[in-house]
């Protein structure tokens, strides 16, 4: 019986220590905080066809969980300069996706899987209209980026979000922000 009085007490004083940062959210604007830092990568990996792309993001936008749904919908609208047979040819490139959040304990960081394209326009030489053809490699780029890239990082010189990614957590996604959650 004292062996269960003293496991219940150590139970809620573990409760008790985690009270104060129980939960753990971050919202679209972080998101977009972190994607516009990390978007100069993407013009790296970038070549249409095989040739080289000069890559700018003008605007990023994130939606967490929109109509309830465990999903993170990125809007990039997109200018790019494509250079063959000594010319550039400008292009504006604009992108809708969703994905499904997932935290990777290992990396403290949260990623995007299942990506799906919802909308792509292009605007090039006077040709206005979706990708078509090209839905395919850009979505290949878009995974391979995201693949590697989290949409969120944990700050771990914070000693409190140190000390909460030692935890199992368990994730929530909810209208505009995604909660982390100590799983006890």
């Amino acid at each position: 019986m004292k062996i269960l009085f003293i496991i219940a007490a150590l139970f809620l004083t573990a409760c008790n220590a985690t009270q104060g940062m129980s939960v753990y959210s971050f919202t679209n604007a972080d998101v977009e905080s972190l994607l516009t830092k990390q978007l100069p990568k993407l013009s790296e990996q970038v070549s249409l066809m095989g040739l080289p792309v000069e890559f700018d993001v003008n605007d990023v936008s994130v939606n967490i969980g929109p109509e309830n749904r465990d999903v993170v919908v990125l809007g990039a609208d997109s200018s790019a300069n494509i250079s063959a047979f000594a010319l550039k040819y400008p292009v504006r490139l604009k992108l809708q996706i969703e994905g499904s959040p997932f935290y990777d304990s290992e990396k403290k960081a949260v990623f995007l899987r299942n990506i799906k394209l919802l909308d792509s326009s292009v605007d090039a030489g006077g040709f206005k209209g979706n990708l078509g053809a090209l839905d395919e490699q850009a979505m290949d780029i878009i995974n391979r980026f995201l693949a590697v890239n989290p949409v969120y990082e944990l700050n771990m010189n914070d000693p409190k979000m140190a000390l909460l990614s030692k935890l199992p957590l368990d994730m929530k996604v909810v209208a505009g922000a995604i909660k982390l959650v100590p799983r006890l």
